[in-house]
């Protein structure tokens, strides 16, 4: 099932984020419902198989630590530092900034990644890993930009379908900053304007 984000709706920041964010997209509790569904249908899929998660860093990590509470699996979880932005808001090239530690061949492989918007990221990240001859690759994605799609991709799994809008919040930053909002919001444009022109 896909979630899709009514552009219309538009809701009022907390008192101490509203210099920066312009509205609240996702709550918090929409946020954390649509992960226990997703944890649900991962349960269902990989019941008695051993999961490897390959997390991409850093937008991942609140994403990550709410799904994996909630997965009675064996799991492993590895990490991939891919790095497209920067302290931009458009891509300069990705660059991979960490390397996989553990093995992968033949192994179940889910790559958890923060939003796909280009799908630039997500395809390298599939192609590296299918070099290493897993036993199968599944994507999950906490969000799905397809109005920036560059290349023809889809997760298995997502959170949220949004409009095009500079998001952050719940792991996803600007510059390294508001990783830690617990919802999904968006940026004022005069924080990153500057950079566009």
């Amino acid at each position: 099932m896909n979630y899709i984000v009514d552009d219309k709706r538009k809701l009022k920041p907390p008192p101490e984020w509203r210099s920066d964010i312009d509205f609240v997209l996702i709550r918090e509790d929409e946020i954390l419902t649509r992960i226990d569904e997703i944890a649900t249908q991962l349960q269902n899929e990989y019941e008695g198989r051993d999961l490897m998660i390959v997390a991409l860093l850093s937008g991942t990590i609140l994403f990550l630590a709410d799904l994996v509470r909630r997965l009675n699996l064996p799991l492993r979880i590895d990490f991939l530092g891919i790095s497209s932005y920067g302290n931009e808001t458009v891509s300069t090239g990705i660059k991979i900034t960490k390397e996989l530690k553990l093995e992968l061949n033949g192994r179940d492989v889910l790559i958890l990644d923060d939003i796909l918007d280009t799908g630039n990221t997500i395809n390298l990240t599939i192609n590296k890993i299918a070099n290493l001859r897993p036993k199968s690759i599944k994507t999950c994605v906490l969000l799905d930009k397809p109005a920036r799609r560059k290349i023809n991709i889809k997760a298995d799994y997502t959170g949220f379908e949004i409009p095009d809008y500079f998001v952050v919040g719940y792991g996803l930053d600007f510059a390294e900053r508001f990783r830690n909002l617990p919802f999904i919001g968006v940026l004022k444009k005069e924080l990153y304007q500057q950079q566009i022109n």
